[in-house]
C-alpha cells in the first residue's frame, strides 16, 4: 500500500483516491460514504488528517488508520443497509460513526458508545459540522456516554457492530447485542493482536474468521484507560 507522507495529500477526496489505488477500498458506497465524510473534521492535528497511520485524539485514544477505517467498512457494508440497526463501540471523534450514517440513511439507528465524555462532548460537535449531521440532528444517529463492552441495549439488536479498541476476547453483551444474520467487526487480542469478523448465523450460531493482525489500544474501562 501507498504510503501517504506528511505534506503530500492536502484533502479528502486525494486520500479516497490513494485508498482505491492501493485496493482497500472497492466498494463504491463505502468510497462515497468515506468522500462525503471529511476526516479533517474528525482529528485533532489537522496535519495528520488525511495521512495513513492512527492519530492521537486526547485520553490516551486514537483515531484509527484511514486505511483501518476503509477495511471495516468494507467488511461490515452489506449489513451496512437502509433502515438498519449499526453499533459502533469505542466510537471516539465520531468518525466511523458518521459514515454508518451516510452509508445507512434516514431511517436507520446509528449509535456510538464511548466512556471519555469529554470524546462525546467532542464527537456531537465534530459529527454537527459533517454531512451526517441530519441523522444527529433527527435523532436517528446518537453518540452516548458508557461501558463500550456492554454495547447499548436499547437499540438491539443491531446488524452491524463496530469495536475500535482490542479486547482480549469478544465481549458476551455484545454477542447477545448482534443481529441473527449481522456482524461484528472487532479486534481481538492483547499482544497480538487479530480483527476478527464474527459472523451470527440466522440460528443464532457463531461463525468466526480473522481477517489480519492488527494493533488497537485497548478496550478498557475509563479509569485505566486514562492511568488513573
Amino acid at each position: 500500500m501507498e504510503s501517504f507522507l506528511a505534506g503530500k495529500l492536502t484533502d479528502n477526496k486525494s486520500l479516497i483516491e490513494l485508498l482505491r489505488r492501493s485496493g482497500v477500498l472497492k466498494s463504491p458506497r463505502v468510497a462515497e460514504a468515506m468522500e462525503q465524510i471529511d476526516r479533517a473534521l474528525f482529528v485533532k492535528e489537522k496535519k495528520y488528517a488525511y495521512m495513513d497511520h492512527p492519530s492521537p485524539i486526547g485520553f490516551n485514544a486514537t483515531i484509527s488508520a484511514p486505511h483501518m477505517h476503509a477495511l471495516c467498512l468494507e467488511l461490515l457494508q452489506n449489513h451496512l443497509k437502509p433502515g438498519i440497526h449499526a453499533l459502533d463501540v469505542g466510537s471516539g471523534t465520531g468518525y466511523l460513526t458518521a459514515c454508518f450514517a451516510i452509508m445507512t440513511g434516514p431511517e436507520a439507528r446509528v449509535v456510538g458508545v464511548e466512556h471519555i465524555p469529554e470524546l462525546v462532548e467532542g464527537s456531537i460537535e465534530n459529527v454537527k459540522a459533517s454531512k451526517a449531521a441530519p441523522m444527529l440532528e433527527s435523532g436517528r444517529l446518537s453518540l452516548h456516554v458508557g461501558d463500550g463492552r456492554l454495547g447499548w441495549p436499547d437499540e438491539a439488536p443491531y446488524d452491524a457492530i463496530h469495536v475500535g479498541a482490542a479486547s482480549s476476547k469478544v465481549p458476551n453483551a455484545l454477542l447477545e447485542q448482534l443481529k441473527p444474520g449481522g456482524r461484528m467487526v472487532i479486534p481481538v487480542g492483547d499482544e497480538f493482536q487479530e480483527l476478527r469478523v464474527i459472523d451470527k448465523q440466522t440460528d443464532g450460531s457463531v461463525k468466526e474468521w480473522c481477517k489480519a493482525d492488527v494493533r488497537y489500544v485497548p478496550l478498557t474501562d475509563k479509569k485505566e484507560q486514562l492511568n488513573e
